[in-house]
């Protein structure tokens, strides 16, 4: 079996977690996945990038499989964080839209995925045949020897596809009861966004801690800036994802200071609830709107719950905070996770200075502190 050939090269490189969105036409070494790695099991292909990214800097050694279409939604990802931060990640995708295609969508952007990844300097490596498939060894290697994404493109003609699945046949059974109270009576916020980091701050003690992008970085630098502190520059909605990555690989809490904008964007709350991280605690700081880009209203400013969406999600606990007494005690209340801090504010940005680090100074520091 070639699926096996290819665990075991990535086993022998010590690949240890493995974040993936299925393709049929490697379906068996999709179900093979779980059962050999720590397995995230993703909903959108752009959350694997800061998953990856997380478990990196918590010493893990990460890998992805994909299908080629997903590197479409992942490219400023790449390019915003794995390539900015120089992250290794090596990607395995299975490369529709250029052999024996029957579904037209297919085509237009894979067939022009090595031109796209040629011009965004991210290296690339096609697999024509099983022969080829070696060649995944020196695609992780070149990864973590170089610090940079390399995608490795697999043809379909590779597999030899069983379509009676053989190792999807038996799943476990979805009976489940859902009970559900579900009450809150919210008020218009009292706390500016900065008013509530600088309340996390001050309770911040061993802590690894992921900023959103945009000014909650730079209000969190402000309110307490620290090795431990990961800002990041780019990459939306990757602060939650880098976050679980993390949590994977430390044995540390994890405190992610995301936004309301961001949690909308991504599909990453149904993922964490599916892996519950212990160690892992989101504070969606929700003011209603785009902070960092002139405060345009999201949809979370008085129709989405972002709790509600978190518990559907399958998170352990939850709270919502409306004013700096009830962010305390939510604080204080932290327990075994995942949990997730919904906390309600004003919209507003402090005035507050750009963050004097380099994203290499930034990785170097916090990848040092986390390993302390």
């Amino acid at each position: 079996m070639y699926e096996d050939l290819v665990i075991s090269i990535l086993k022998g490189e010590g690949i240890d977690i493995v974040s993936s969105v299925p393709c049929d036409k490697a379906k068996d070494l999709c179900f093979m996945i779980p059962g050999q790695f720590n397995h995230i099991g993703l909903t959108r292909e752009e959350d694997g990038i800061g998953v990856s990214a997380g478990a990196f800097l918590a010493g893990k050694r990460p890998a992805m499989f994909i299908q080629s279409s997903g590197l479409g939604n992942s490219l400023n990802a790449l390019m915003s964080l794995t390539r900015t931060y120089h992250l290794p990640l090596p990607i395995l995708a299975s490369w529709r839209g250029v052999q024996d295609e029957v579904i037209p969508a297919q085509v237009p952007f894979n067939a022009a995925v090595p031109k796209i990844l040629e011009a965004t300097g991210i290296p690339c490596t096609v697999i024509s045949q099983p022969d080829d498939l070696e060649k995944i060894g020196d695609v992780i290697r070149d990864s973590f020897e170089h610090s940079t994404p390399h995608v490795c493109l697999i043809l379909p003609k590779v597999w030899v596809v069983d379509e009676s699945c053989r190792t999807g046949t038996i799943n476990p059974s979805r009976q489940k009861e859902t009970d559900l109270f579900y009450h809150r009576s919210v008020k218009d916020p009292e706390m500016t966004r900065y008013d509530a980091i600088r309340i996390i701050a001050r309770n911040l003690d061993r802590q690894a801690v992921v900023s959103n992008i945009g000014v909650p970085g730079k209000e969190l630098h402000a309110a307490r800036d620290r090795p431990l502190n990961f800002y990041m520059l780019g990459s939306y909605t990757q602060a939650s994802p880098i976050g679980l990555g993390l949590s994977q690989g430390t044995n540390r809490d994890v405190w992610v200071v995301d936004g309301d904008g961001s949690i909308l964007g991504t599909g990453i709350l149904p993922v964490t609830g599916i892996k519950q991280p212990r160690n892992l605690t989101i504070f969606c700081l929700d003011n209603g709107a785009f902070g960092s880009t002139g405060n345009q209203l999201t949809p979370a400013y008085n129709t989405a719950d972002l709790e509600l969406m978190a518990i559907a999600a399958g998170f352990s606990h939850t709270w919502k905070a409306g004013d700096d007494e009830a962010l305390e005690n939510a604080i204080r209340e932290l327990g075994e996770g995942p949990n997730f801090v919904h906390v309600l504010l004003k919209p507003g940005n402090a005035d507050v200075k750009n963050i004097p680090l380099s994203p290499v100074q930034i990785r170097d520091r916090f990848k040092s502190a986390l390993q302390a």
